[in-house]
């Protein structure tokens, strides 16, 4: 089953490789890896993908909590979330029929052309993972030169008042991200 976990750590050298060496020591890989800055500039943040079945990744995710200076784990799965994902795509096109045909998949798939050489355009993509595969899947027929695609960013969506208990164990406010951090260790549990 294919999981996507949001991982708080403290921004610190030397975090990503203790994190990721519990995938690996399980022979588990992960298919896309995105760590960007949070609304703290102490706290990172990492989405992770990852294919497992449900008891294998309670553990992992178990492991990780545990380390040092992880401030908390989300397993975004289990959640109402928001993910997405960023691809460049080359496409082989010079003035012909190839041309409309490429311009007109972009007004119906929401791509946007971001760059336009002699020989080529260039379009960027954005959505959930299956989008971004469809964006490929039509585009291959008109020649892909060339594609770059980042890994996923994911978020829990706001809690209603229905979702409350869904993931609420696990759901972490900007606040509390600010009070962990403060002194760059664990908080009280």
């Amino acid at each position: 089953m294919r999981r996507t976990l949001s991982i708080w750590m403290e921004k610190r050298c030397g975090e990503l490789p203790r994190v990721l060496g519990l995938f690996a020591a399980r022979g588990y890989n992960i298919e896309s890896l995105t760590v960007a800055e949070t609304a703290d500039p102490s706290v990172s943040q990492m989405t992770l993908v990852t294919r497992g079945d449900d008891r294998a990744i309670e553990q992992i995710v178990k492991r990780i909590d545990k380390q040092v200076r992880v401030l908390k784990v989300l397993d975004l799965t289990a959640c109402e979330h928001v993910e997405r994902r960023l691809a460049l795509v080359r496409v082989k096109a010079g003035l012909s029929p190839t041309l409309a045909e490429v311009l007109n998949l972009v007004c119906l798939n929401r791509l946007r052309l971001v760059a336009v050489s002699g020989d080529s355009l260039t379009f960027e993509a954005t959505g959930d993972g299956e989008q971004v595969s469809e964006v490929f899947q039509l585009l291959s027929g008109l020649g892909i030169a060339d594609i770059a695609c980042t890994g996923a960013v994911a978020m829990p969506e706001q809690a209603t008042a229905g979702d409350e208990n869904q993931c609420a164990a696990s759901k972490m406010s900007v606040d509390e991200v600010g009070r962990i951090s403060e002194p760059l260790g664990r908080s009280e549990q």
